[in-house]
């Protein structure tokens, strides 16, 4: 598949929504709190940092679960590096990127850091001495297969399960479970029934937990081994 940036159109101002899924990149209500609620509260963030810890995400989008983890990291002040992994099919372009999170700069965030050093050709980027990121770009399905990482926390975020079903197959699920080191945890904002499926065959133990906002459950797991 060839790499290619996405389109996006805005709604009330500021929160972009992919054209190619027809579906928001982050809550209408509060993408950060949302962040915030799913990824690090569910990945029991930033209570299991410590040094070395590896982060891998399936879809990048604006960068914002980004922000909000290193955000975490700093005020955990934990020795050692943090490393960041998303794999991203359709990287957003620098401007849009740049127009969706800095609603969130006033909330400390290190958007202008982030916006420095982004392009959507993806790459290795250290954002601070302290925090590198990794954005693999291409299909998840394919690239997950040759990353010879080992994540400590998985974010799944991919758009949702009904328009974006490829993000979700059991196989991409098996091949996470593949990739996380013993221990290793999960979270996604979705509480669809063939995803849990999907992850305790994959060998996670699962469970439903409340959601963000008016979404009533999400799912969050640990690797059963």
């Amino acid at each position: 598949m060839r790499n290619q940036t996405t389109d996006v159109t805005w709604r009330i101002g500021d929160v972009p929504v992919s054209s190619r899924f027809d579906d928001p990149y982050f809550s209408l209500e509060n993408g950060l709190e949302e962040t915030r609620h799913v990824f690090l509260k569910g990945n029991q963030l930033p209570n299991r940092f410590r040094e070395g810890f590896h982060i891998a995400e399936l879809g990048f989008g604006t960068g914002l679960n980004f922000l909000a983890t290193v955000q975490a990291w700093e005020t955990a002040d934990v020795s050692g590096k943090l490393t960041f992994t998303s794999f991203e099919a359709y990287p957003l372009e620098r401007d849009h990127m740049i127009r969706a999170l800095w609603v969130f700069s006033s909330a400390g965030l290190r958007v202008q850091e982030l916006a420095d050093i982004w392009t959507p050709a993806g790459g290795h980027f250290d954002l601070t001495p302290t925090v590198s990121l990794e954005v693999i770009l291409g299909d998840a399905r394919d690239t997950i297969k040759s990353w010879e990482g080992r994540a400590d926390a998985w974010y799944l975020d991919g758009f949702s399960p009904a328009k974006n079903p490829e993000l979700w197959s059991p196989e991409l699920l098996a091949n996470v479970a593949d990739r996380t080191a013993t221990g290793g945890t999960f979270a996604t904002y979705t509480a669809a029934g063939f995803v849990r499926r999907g992850l305790e065959d994959a060998g996670f133990d699962v469970e439903r937990v409340p959601g963000f906002g008016r979404k009533r459950h999400m799912t969050r797991g640990t690797l059963a081994r």
